[in-house]
């Protein structure tokens, strides 16, 4: 009798280490879709969910910094024709993003609209010097008016340039050159980002996320176009994507992120690149795919983003983006820092620059449950170009066409440590407990029906050579 219930308690063991097995085995499809459920509804854009908060309000400081490339040899490059040397000089840090988003309206087709105010303030303590640093740097005005006149109008340029004795450089500090001056030659008010502080970017139309949550943040809407009116291309004028503030959630490494960005008025892609931990959260960081800024030899889709013959070598030229159509006609040259992934010769005809992936290239770092991101560094560079001409003085010693880099920019932001506690509470931890969870109970039970299935054979086969 004592057998038969070692027996069938070892019976009974077994079976209840299968049941603890299977109810482990079960809990790994529901843990999920409660996951799944849980984050689709948290990543809604709309009031009361986790996303919405901090998409009205950047919940983390964003900063931008500002390089310039400060000209050692202008004299040189004047009379003699030298190529051009440069230091950089920075950063000099403004607060950006801190305005809250405007005019936020929901739409029955499940779009938000809104406005983005656009400010900077200076922040001295993260900066190497005041806005009253003085750089030497390209001439805006000459540099503009030489790109926007024709070259039978040269005799003009000469009169007006040497009127207001202008010259190819100028000494300038950090504040006029970003945000503007009365130039002498022009008659205006003439700076990098001028008009800034007051402005708007937008309108923008997304999607909320709630008809179909693999929509959400996508941009459905520009300034009311679907897309954009800069290229006369219907592959370069696409809207793609979103911000790149966050990302349709649960992301798979083999596809790329797709957003779209005024700064250069385009959209791009980035591709994976790694695993990383910030802060105890898992991200994915994705950098710039390697075709973003190609020559149309190497990415035929890139074509349509050449709009200049004659200064991109026939088209041939990589690493640089002409956004003029999109800054009113300003002759604006947009590159990764430092020419980063840009043909030799735009290193060539500059010297100073030591572009590196490093300190100079694009990423972002991605929670990939939620598609939140968590931080970021967008680099670019700002450029504008001058060219060789018998009629105006100062470039008569000039003698090729020359993409002159004026100053890069680093916009970034990260995580800050309260929110990352917050992020780990929620949704980490939670993810983390559930796993623990089903492998445990998966674990002890196929540990107790293993043991209890050999123990079992083990009595029966003892008792078997007692009969």
């Amino acid at each position: 009798m004592g057998c038969c219930n070692r027996r069938c308690g070892l019976i009974a063991g077994a079976v209840f280490g299968a049941l603890v097995a299977i109810l482990g085995g079960i809990l790994i499809p529901v843990g999920n879709n409660i996951i799944e459920g849980t984050v689709e509804k948290e990543v809604v854009i709309e009031p009361g969910t986790t996303a919405y908060e901090n998409w009205v309000s950047t919940g983390v400081s964003v900063y931008r910094q500002f390089w310039f490339l400060d000209v050692q040899n202008a004299q040189e490059v004047l009379q003699d024709g030298a190529i051009p040397v440069v230091l950089e000089k920075g950063p000099y840090t403004y607060r950006t993003r801190y305005i809250p988003k405007e005019n936020i309206t929901f739409h029955p087709n499940h779009t938000v609209s809104f406005t983005l105010p656009m400010g900077a303030i200076f922040e001295p303590s993260r900066s190497v010097g005041t806005e009253e640093d003085k750089v030497t740097s390209l001439n805006l005005g000459v540099a503009g008016a030489y790109s926007l006149v024709p070259k039978p109008l040269h005799g003009i340029l000469e009169n007006l340039i040497k009127s207001s004795n202008s010259s190819l450089f100028q000494n300038r500090t950090v504040g006029e050159l970003l945000w503007g001056y009365q130039d002498p030659l022009l008659k205006d008010n003439v700076g990098l980002f001028s008009p800034y502080n007051g402005t708007y970017d937008g309108y923008y139309n997304v999607f909320d996320g709630k008809e179909d949550v693999s929509k959400v943040g996508f941009i459905d809407r520009w300034r009311g176009e679907r897309v954009l009116q800069f290229w006369g291309d219907k592959y370069c004028d696409m809207i793609n994507g979103t911000d790149a503030s966050s990302f349709p959630p649960f992301l798979d490494k083999k596809k790329p992120l797709y957003f779209f960005s005024s700064d250069i008025c385009r959209s791009v892609s980035a591709g994976f690149e790694q695993s990383l931990d910030l802060k105890g959260i898992e991200v994915y960081r994705y950098i710039l795919q390697p075709n973003t800024l190609a020559s149309p030899t190497v990415n035929p889709d890139n074509k349509c983003f050449c709009t200049n013959q004659e200064t991109t070598n026939n088209c041939t030229l990589a690493g640089v983006l002409d956004i003029s159509t999109c800054q009113g006609g300003k002759p604006i040259y947009i590159s990764l820092a430092h020419f980063l992934g840009g043909s030799q010769s735009l290193l060539e005809n500059v010297k100073g620059l030591n572009p590196s992936q490093e300190h100079h290239g694009t990423y972002l770092d991605v929670e990939p449950t939620t598609g939140f991101t968590l931080r970021f560094a967008k680099r670019i560079q700002v450029n504008m170009m001058y060219g060789p001409s018998n009629v105006i003085t100062v470039l008569k010693k000039v003698k090729d066409y020359t993409i002159f880099p004026i100053v890069w920019m680093n916009e970034t932001a990260a995580l800050d440590d309260e929110t990352a506690d917050i992020l780990k509470k929620e949704l980490v931890s939670r993810i983390e407990m559930l796993d623990i969870t089903q492998k445990a109970l998966l674990g002890t039970g196929v540990a107790i029906f293993v043991i209890c299935l050999i123990s079992y054979f083990v009595v029966r086969r003892h008792q078997s050579k007692i009969v």
